[in-house]
């Protein structure tokens, strides 16, 4: 190979990689996974030993993620055939028009144990009137500092929720209503920095989306930017806050710009065990 050859096609290689790299970023926002991970969760009653639940969070319906993206979300949900399906937020991005369709596509979600949704901020920017209302219209219950008693073998599981901690208002109380002190309650909240203020013993595990794992993560370093107070603690996966502990989910979708990088994003499957 001549000497102009070999630099020709060097300098081609060079461009081509470039080009790849400046495009898996987004490439690799478009493939989510699917996490599989075991949680132990104090006073769990063993009728819940096993207990699955889909947690799904940010998907961000809009300019970016089409409702083709929303509907491979539901299918792929329901093929993992979960006790329960948690909704943790942010259903839309940038125009209220797109929380409709999408809320009209999560209403093909069910599971034997139910399906329950809380608001997180982007739904309160766009429209949490409308949010709420075609959440009800799906027959989708909204837990806004409420819950349900799952019950099974004369045992019983609290699953509540609060509303988003930057733009609406949470009632932890009224949200674990009856639950008693050796009992497990489940807390579903949009943003996981509402953990570091929960001192209610109650409140066994949270589960929270919000940060989208940082969206861009460098490697022996973390991710330069999270919507959180408290820097890469709340990135992602199972954390201990002060007195919980909260699963943190990488979410689907993205916020501007729509890329993701080293961090894969994710439906989860959690499967609830007692505690050690």
């Amino acid at each position: 190979m001549s000497r102009r050859k070999f630099l020709k096609r060097a300098l081609l290689g060079g461009v081509g990689a470039c080009v790849a790299m400046g495009a898996y970023p987004f490439a690799e926002a478009r493939f989510y996974g699917i996490s599989r991970r075991t949680v132990g969760v104090p006073k769990l009653p063993r009728a819940f030993d096993g207990t699955t639940i889909a947690l799904v969070a940010d998907i961000h319906h809009g300019p970016f993620w089409g409702i083709g993206f929303v509907r491979s979300i539901v299918e792929d949900t329901m093929g993992l055939a979960p006790d329960i399906i948690a909704l943790a937020g942010d259903f839309v991005h940038r125009e209220p028009d797109y929380i409709e369709p999408c809320i009209a596509e999560l209403a093909r979600l069910h599971a034997p144990m139910g399906v329950y949704a809380v608001l997180g901020n982007h739904d309160h920017w766009e429209s949490a009137p409308r949010t709420r209302a075609a959440l009800e219209q799906a027959s989708i219950p909204e837990f806004n500092s409420a819950g349900v008693w799952l019950e099974k073998d004369g045992a019983r599981l609290r699953l509540c929720g609060v509303d988003d901690l930057w733009t609406g208002r949470q009632d932890l109380k009224a949200a674990l209503g009856d639950c008693g002190s050796g009992e497990a309650a489940i807390l579903l909240s949009h943003n996981p920095d509402y953990a570091e203020t929960i001192t209610d013993a109650r409140v066994r595990l949270v589960l929270s989306g919000h940060t989208h794992g940082g969206q861009v993560i460098i490697p022996f370093w973390g991710a330069p930017m999270i919507p959180s107070r408290y820097g890469q603690k709340y990135r992602e996966g199972l954390v201990q806050a002060p007195h919980t502990q909260v699963f943190v989910s990488r979410g689907l979708g993205t916020i501007t710009p729509p890329v993701r990088f080293n961090c894969r994003p994710e439906i989860v499957l959690l499967t609830l065990v007692p505690a050690q």
